[in-house]
């Protein structure tokens, strides 16, 4: 433990140091968080929806066909009940549930106006404006087929919509942009900082030709990574707090979920991402070539294979596949549940499982490369 510690304080006096670095590290997450904040928007292409019909007719069907045959939406299941529609939505696995009433049919068949209604995800607020937008178009195509349906059976058309499909945001009612952006920066500014920060510390020791100091001593890969990473690690725990009260102050992002969770699953992806960081510092010789490294595998991704910008299931297949390396895909992901959802560990387990496995990996070929070294 002697030696555990030994390196924690040399690593923070490094860190007390290089005051410009710290100062990086702390106000340009800060910085990069209001000003995208306040810039950022978004738009989709592709809308999972649910079905939950209660009235199970040839017109209920006729109108699914008429809602899927749009390639701007996309058949998430067919559900038996509304407990069924809370689940899908908190597990993201729909952006909206249309539940169509049971007298849809009889409504219909009587030229009377019938209420559709549409449970929308709020917690993407550009998602959320464009599904809904996307509904109410459909709502005026189903009211002008049904008008035009029976001026051919009476020879007269109603002077109302037949079809009035109401949509109903959960989770973000006001559709507040700033409460889906500031979880996803969350994820890019604390991997942005976590992977150049300790890809830089063991390099230091290469270019100071301090690193056979080291080899020479009785410390080990393991002690030398603990050593490297904790101080970071306790510096990025301290940005997600003042990101987390930036969010508030200017955006007012309040935490609905678990402050325990919340901390975990930012425990897993610090594990996840300071990893990666000593892994690039264990096999690059300088600080330019590690910090060109730790940029490129840290801001690109973040920004656009985590879901922050574009949805991971408009992708390519492949591309999916590489988003599955991509820590701040599942941290973005268990973030906007756990702060705008307020989901609980049965939600957001998958995210901390894939993170803690990318950790594993990671900080095995780090202290696999600094045994090599050492």
């Amino acid at each position: 433990m002697r030696r555990f510690y030994a390196i924690i304080k040399k690593e923070l006096r490094q860190i007390r140091r290089d005051r410009l670095s710290l100062g990086l590290l702390i106000f340009i997450p800060a910085l990069l968080l209001v000003m995208y904040g306040y810039a950022l928007s978004f738009d989709i292409k592709h809308i999972r929806v649910a079905v939950l019909d209660h009235d199970r007719t040839d017109a209920s069907r006729r109108l699914q066909d008429s809602l899927f045959q749009n390639p701007y939406f996309e058949r998430a299941g067919t559900l038996a009940n509304e407990s069924e529609a809370d689940r899908i939505l908190m597990r993201r696995q729909a952006r909206a549930v249309l539940v169509i009433p049971a007298d849809y049919s009889a409504t219909l068949a009587r030229g009377e106006k019938t209420v559709i209604q549409a449970l929308v995800d709020g917690a993407d607020a550009t998602t959320a404006s464009t599904t809904v937008g996307y509904l109410e178009a459909m709502g005026e195509r189903l009211s002008q087929q049904a008008r035009a349906d029976a001026a051919k059976r009476t020879g007269a058309s109603g002077s109302l919509p037949v079809v009035n499909l109401q949509p109903r945001l959960w989770f973000n009612p006001d559709l507040d942009s700033a409460k889906f952006l500031v979880p996803g920066l969350i994820g890019m500014l604390l991997m942005l900082s976590a992977v150049i920060a300790t890809s830089l510390s063991i390099v230091r020791e290469k270019e100071r030709e301090t690193m056979e100091q080291i080899m020479v001593s009785p410390v080990k890969p393991w002690e030398l990574i603990l050593g490297k990473t904790l101080p970071y690690a306790g510096i990025c725990l301290l940005t997600m707090v003042m990101i987390l009260f930036i969010g508030y102050a200017l955006f007012g992002v309040v935490v609905q979920g678990s402050f325990l969770l919340l901390g975990v699953s930012t425990l897993v992806f610090l594990f996840a991402s300071l990893g990666m960081g000593i892994l690039i510092s264990s096999v690059t010789n300088s600080q330019q070539v590690a910090f060109q490294i730790s940029t490129l595998v840290s801001l690109l991704p973040s920004m656009l294979l985590s879901g922050l910008i574009f949805p991971i299931k408009n992708m390519p297949l492949v591309i999916q596949g590489i988003t599955m390396l991509v820590a701040p895909r599942f941290f973005v992901s268990a973030l906007r549940g756990i702060i705008i959802k307020g989901a609980s560990w049965s939600v957001v387990w998958p995210d901390l499982m894939a993170m803690l496995a990318l950790g594993l990996l990671f900080n095995y070929l780090a202290v696999r490369n600094l045994r090599k070294s050492l």
